[in-house]
């Protein structure tokens, strides 16, 4: 949560999930933050691996922002936050689904030595 629990944060890699932004496109796709705060945040994401800036224009230094590799790896609890707040809030969340058959994908507990998904966590599981 150091890393992705402060204000902004959050949205600004969901934004990137869509794809590469730069900067007045992120101002765009999240409303009501600030210029300096946006610069901050990204500044804070860089630094700690969770986004890339790739350079644009070299007078002045413009750049394009992206989700790195471990930063796309918060897509999966995104969604699931996503899925959880609707779901308190009683809206209808529309997730991801099974592009096969259509119906909508859940998250499981899954142990990959023993090859089996467990249905209720608090029976297999152990918190270290």
């Amino acid at each position: 949560m150091a890393r992705v629990g402060d204000r902004w944060t959050l949205l600004i890699i969901d934004a990137l999930i869509e794809g590469p932004r730069r900067f007045k496109d992120l101002e765009a796709a999240v409303p009501g933050l600030a210029p300096n705060v946006l610069s901050s945040r990204l500044r804070r994401l860089e630094g700690d691996g969770l986004v890339v800036a790739v350079p644009y224009s070299e007078r002045p230094a413009r750049y394009e922002y992206q989700v790195s590799a471990e930063g796309r790896e918060l897509a999966g609890a995104m969604r699931l936050l996503a899925s959880w707040g609707a779901r308190a809030m009683g809206d209808e969340h529309e997730g991801p689904r099974h592009r096969a058959c259509g119906t909508p994908l859940q998250a499981r507990w899954y142990c990959p030595t023993c090859q089996r998904a467990t249905d209720q966590a608090d029976d297999d599981v152990a918190w270290l």
